[in-house]
């Protein structure tokens, strides 16, 4: 009887199908539900309906950047692209107003290689430049009797009201201890329990994947304890024991990466300790007694005396250095002005003037009918040419299908719903979704497709959905053709910059270990010293940045193959990197317990090392020399 095998899908097509899981997050759902909804409703009753559309697509575009996370991230994460969108918004209504088609688009064009250059910063510039371009599209394409300030106003208003809902609205743990700090505490326990997990896996075929894990809870926790500040220091007493639990949490994750790198077992009881402490965290209690591992070997003593350093930390909450490298203005810029920043610029500059330019050109040809507005054309180029929300193929695809979706969806509600009673519910309700539908790219399209055209419905226009088809399928066409059009310089400049960083970063902390297993050795007392303070920040700098380049290689290898093929290899580097930033953690730890660095540690140094530099070359990627290189 012959077994029946399912066909393989190629890389681009099995994205596209592909959703992120996880429990319905309830307390954004409310969130959003009171976002939007009530942010019209108010404006309808006022007399405002124009100015409060306007505030409901901010709080609309606030609510897709309202993500799990502390409080004060939320600040930077939902306040940071409001004021783009807002400065955009400006630009766009002022140029619109003031001058013809051609300055128009050109200016639009200005707009977008800036804001294209700025998203190479990172997720939060990546989405201010985004609703800079959104806000601009809007300005100038959708025409409302308010000045641009007072639009600007209440695109703030609007944003500003789904922040205050964040900042003040409980959320699930936040009933023990401090109210505030309750996404902190989440993030820190989240960091023992990916700690636990990877002892678990010691010496199995899943140790990797959770060693990457614990990347990502510890980046996580980073950026939530690092959120916006008014003061430099934690200023309360729950905020620095938090700071000393995440510090805690430093040496025991470098000591299970040095027993996942062993591929030595450990006994089960070696897991119960972190687990204790994430249980600390998560109910703000003390530690209680804690079972200590088997002091056998190396990693074992060093994680049995983190284990005695998280417990005192914790009895204490002293605060503690959270290990961060701050970036410069200078490194900012780098960014922006570097291959990655450039090339990504120059394809947004070209898509967005393209869809401006073609909206422009449709709306004085009457394509339109009865519709003034033309910016949806423009608006929906920005999201399809974003690759943060993953490769090329798989946004065009997933954005036209859930434009179809919705619109289809809406132009049968439109039909029965009252107006504008049903439409202002009919928002509410896609606001309350949109914490759900951004688990796939297609669902958050046909939610978000359902409220901004219910919410022009409300400003007075007419029924659009077939327009807003044709136009998104035009869109996909621009995307398509400019995003596989030859470029100045080599292709896969972002994969490439990212592999650079990630290269740097591994190579600035194996130099230092290895300068510090020269430099005479510094008692080892219950405090850390400078070197292993400055080691643990050059090691998170190190995961950080190599989990950001297997992001980017991610989205790369399930480009179509006329894309993919420009980065073929990024992969096996990455590999090499991670092995590398391993073995350093391993060296770190055995240097620790015996004052040197161990023959077995120096030959797989030296075997990464020399695999790195011939492979390196061919991604362009040129390793720096290091001792054990020669």
């Amino acid at each position: 009887m012959s077994r029946r095998i399912a066909p393989k899908l190629p890389p681009w097509l099995a994205h596209a199908l592909r959703a992120q899981r996880g429990p319905v997050p309830w307390n954004a759902v409310t969130r959003g539900a009171l976002s939007a909804g009530p942010v019209l409703l108010v404006a309808v009753q006022t007399g405002l309906t124009s100015l409060g559309v306007v505030a409901a697509v901010a709080a609309m575009l606030a609510g897709i950047n309202d993500r799990p996370g502390s409080r004060r991230l939320s600040v930077k994460r939902i306040g940071a692209p409001a004021l783009g969108g807002a400065t955009g918004l400006v630009i766009g209504t002022y140029t619109g107003q003031g001058t013809g088609a051609v300055v128009l688009t050109v200016v639009l064009t200005v707009v977008g290689l800036v804001a294209g250059g700025m998203s190479a910063v990172g997720p939060v510039a990546s989405a201010a430049g985004t609703q800079v371009l959104v806000g601009a599209a809007i300005g100038a394409g959708m025409p409302l009797p308010e000045p641009g300030w007072e639009r600007a106003l209440a695109f703030l208003v609007g944003a500003g009201w789904l922040l205050a809902l964040r900042l003040v609205l409980p959320t699930p743990g936040s009933l023990a201890g401090d109210f505030r700090f309750d996404g902190e505490r989440q993030a820190v326990a989240g960091v023992y329990e990916a700690v636990a997990d990877l002892l678990d896996a010691v010496g199995g075929p899943d140790a990797l994947r959770r060693r990457a894990a614990l990347t990502a809870a510890l980046d996580h926790a980073q950026d939530a304890l690092t959120g916006p500040r008014l003061r430099r220091y934690a200023s309360s007493s729950a905020e620095r024991r938090l700071h000393a639990q995440y510090a805690a949490a430093l040496p025991l994750a470098e000591a299970a990466t040095a027993l996942a790198w062993a591929e030595e077992p450990v006994a089960e009881r070696a897991c119960e300790g972190p687990r204790r402490l994430a249980a600390a965290v998560r109910g703000n209690t003390h530690t209680g007694p804690l079972p200590a591992p088997s002091r056998s070997a190396p990693a074992l003593r060093a994680l049995d005396d983190a284990l005695l350093h998280a417990a005192e930390a914790f009895d204490q909450g002293r605060g503690g250095d959270l290990h961060t490298r701050s970036r410069s203005a200078r490194d900012r810029l780098r960014a922006v002005f570097g291959s990655a920043g450039r090339e990504y610029g120059l394809r947004v500059a070209l898509c967005f003037g393209a869809g401006s330019a073609v909206a422009q050109a449709l709306h004085r040809g009457q394509w339109y009918g009865q519709h003034e507005h033309w910016y949806w054309l423009p608006a929906t180029v920005v999201f399809l040419v974003k690759p943060d929300l993953g490769p090329l193929a798989s946004r065009v695809l997933n954005r036209a299908a859930g434009t179809v979706l919705g619109a289809l969806l809406f132009a049968g509600l439109a039909a029965v719903l009252p107006h504008p009673e049903g439409l202002i519910a009919l928002v509410a309700l896609s606001g309350a979704l949109i914490p759900v539908a951004t688990r796939h790219f297609a669902a958050q399209t046909a939610v978000v497709t359902v409220l901004v055209l219910a919410l022009v419905m409300v400003g007075g226009e007419p029924q659009a959905s077939a327009g807003r088809i044709g136009e998104t399928l035009l869109a996909c066409a621009i995307v398509l053709i400019v995003g596989h059009l030859p470029m100045p310089g080599q292709r896969g400049g972002g994969v490439r910059a990212r592999l650079v960083a990630a290269s740097e970063a591994a190579y600035a902390y194996l130099t230092h270990v290895l300068d510090e297993a020269d430099a005479p050795r510094i008692g080892n007392s219950g405090t850390p010293s400078d070197h292993r303070a400055t080691r643990w920040t050059l090691r998170r700098e190190a995961y950080r940045t190599l989990a950001e380049a297997r992001s980017a290689i991610s989205r790369a290898a399930h480009e179509l193959p006329a894309l993919a093929r420009h980065t073929e290899g990024a992969d096996e580097v990455a590999d090499l990197l991670e092995r590398l930033v391993d073995t350093t953690t391993a060296c770190a730890v055995h240097l620790d317990d015996t004052g040197r660095i161990g023959p077995r540690h120096q030959e797989r140094l030296t075997a990464v090392l020399t695999e790195l530099a011939a492979r390196g070359e061919r991604v362009g990627l040129r390793p720096p020399r290091t001792p054990l290189a020669g």
